[in-house]
């Protein structure tokens, strides 16, 4: 056995029942929310570690590490102070982990010799132990073993825990978690967010400073169908912890998915300034968190038609120096989204056929760029083009296979099915092209978005939509346009699509409904979309 498994093998000794009374403690002036998570490390350590925590439920990793170095200098026996840097050097866990789910990269071998640090440590309790053994279930085997694999292996252990210590809240918590960061993409039951959700909601009204439990019940309802059980948490997680930029963010992951297009800039914006201002005060790039707050922003402006501000936002983006190192996919998609949903929103094809590839290949930034490309190309009847960039996305999508990343992997393959679809009308081939359109929305609509995005940069059913339009089959488009605004309330080019097909359709009454609803939409807009003048000449 290597040193690694033999500490492995020590640290998973069955975990007895232990119940502990906590008790909450004063406000930080940090303002980070109340986190009490006992340990049996000492007095200044103690003090240290739950100021950690609190750091770690928001995803704050670069303070966090701070924090967690501070732990284990003040008591260098301190198992879990170890622990809670390997969980911050772990990062974003709806991103797959440190290099996604393939896991590669320093962070990663970083976060496994903090792992190993801590079970080489050990801990005097047996809840600190089951702790450590989840931990080793995390990155055993990072070398040859998927992040996938691993955080499967890691909710199961805790599970365990779970069972063993059902009143810890902090086992909750982090067990209702991993139900979360593991439920799979195609389940449209949601029956692991469901879960989550039963263990954390009566935890939050016990609890209801506690950052952690917010934040996951925003996650946990981080879906269409689920996500108004997931506002009250949304609206109050800001305020539990304000420092925090992640928790300026994290409620717009709920005010998107109910179509609350103030509510998601408003809380970005101040996600942004905090991170911002953390970066100066600390003389450092701003972090891949402050993009994905942009792109959320961009995703609403474009909603109400707030072109102007939305190229404003992504120029600020361009400009910024960024420190990659840690959470990577993040600012790689989120960079590249959101300068591509400019021209995509407003359908101005020829734009979107000359956007510039700013990412490696094999990213899901390059995917996107190709996408964007292609179908601006195969939608301006540029077959040529559109083939260019299907030959990309099927490279690209083949290179994730091998590295087992087939989640998104599945992402790019729709992506692809879509330019193709599009190419096929564009040469002719109508029926081939309807019928690889639908088969891209049919697989995007039974798959749950990644989390670092406000929505697909065009909804594959929304597309299917426009070609339906486009030859003529006006109830059919409509219908889809409907499927698309049931996933993704307030979309402004379903709204605008459906009210046309039903238009075209001869259902006034709908027409007129649609229409309205598209206007009042845009009323804050620039007032400078083809859409708007076409959508008050049907209604005079």
């Amino acid at each position: 056995m290597t040193r690694f498994a033999r500490l492995l093998a020590l640290a998973s000794i069955v975990v007895a029942p232990s119940l502990r009374a906590q008790h909450a403690h004063g406000r930080s002036a940090e303002q980070l929310g109340h986190v009490v998570f006992p340990t049996s490390c000492s007095a200044g350590a103690q003090r240290e570690f739950e100021r950690g925590m609190a750091l770690l439920h928001s995803f704050w990793w670069e303070q966090g590490l701070a924090a967690f170095q501070a732990v284990v200098a003040a008591d260098s026996s301190c198992a879990m102070g170890y622990w809670g840097l390997a969980l911050n050097a772990w990062g974003n866990p709806f991103v797959g982990g440190p290099g996604g789910n393939a896991g590669k990269g320093e962070p990663l071998r970083r976060g496994a010799g903090f792992a190993e640090r801590a079970i080489a440590v050990g801990a005097p309790t047996p809840r600190e132990r089951g702790f450590l053994a989840a931990l080793g279930a995390l990155y055993g085997g990072s070398d040859s073993i998927p992040n996938a694999r691993r955080l499967q292996a890691w909710s199961d252990t805790l599970e365990r825990l779970y069972r063993d210590l059902p009143n810890d809240t902090e086992v909750a918590i982090y067990y209702a978690l991993s139900l979360v960061e593991t439920a799979s993409k195609t389940d449209t039951t949601f029956t692991r967010q469901k879960r989550a959700a039963a263990i954390l909601n009566p935890l939050y009204v016990r609890f209801p400073d506690h950052p952690g439990l917010a934040h996951y019940i925003i996650h946990a309802n981080d879906s269409p169908r689920l996500a108004s059980l997931g506002l009250a948490a949304a609206r109050r997680y800001a305020e539990i912890a304000p420092s925090a930029p992640h928790a300026q963010h994290m409620p717009s992951h709920i005010f998107v998915r109910l179509g609350l297009w103030d509510e998601t800039i408003a809380t970005n914006q101040r996600s942004f300034d905090a991170g911002f201002e953390y970066a100066r005060a600390h003389q450092i790039g701003v972090a891949p968190e402050q993009f994905h707050a942009l792109d959320y922003m961009v995703y609403a402006y474009l909603q109400q038609g707030r072109d102007a501000e939305a190229r404003r936002t992504v120029a600020r983006a361009q400009e910024l120096k960024a420190t990659l190192t840690s959470d990577q996919l993040v600012a790689n998609y989120n960079r590249v989204a959101m300068e591509a949903r400019i021209s995509l929103e407003r359908s101005d094809w020829a734009a979107a056929s000359r956007l510039p590839v700013r990412a490696a290949e094999s990213t899901i930034g390059a995917a996107l760029g190709h996408f964007t490309r292609g179908l601006g190309a195969a939608r301006g009847r540029d077959t040529a083009g559109a083939s260019v960039a299907i030959a990309a996305l099927t490279a690209i999508g083949a290179d994730m296979r091998r590295r087992g990343d087939n989640d998104w992997a599945t992402v790019v393959e729709v992506k692809r099915q879509v330019v193709t679809a599009w190419r096929e009308l564009a040469a002719g081939d109508t029926a081939a092209a309807l019928r690889d359109a639908q088969a891209a929305a049919d697989v995007e609509g039974v798959t749950e978005k990644q989390p670092v995005t406000p929505a697909e940069l065009l909804p594959a059913r929304e597309l299917e939509a426009d070609m339906l339009l486009a030859v003529g089959r006006y109830a059919d488009a409509r219908a889809a346009y409907e499927t698309t605004l049931t996933r993704e309330p307030g979309r402004a080019r379903s709204l605008f699509g459906s009210a046309r097909a039903a238009d075209l359709a001869g259902d006034k009454s709908s027409a007129r409904r649609r229409y309205l609803e598209y206007l009042a939409q845009m009323q804050t807009g620039d007032g400078d979309r083809a859409g708007i003048a076409q959508a008050r000449a049907a209604l005079r």
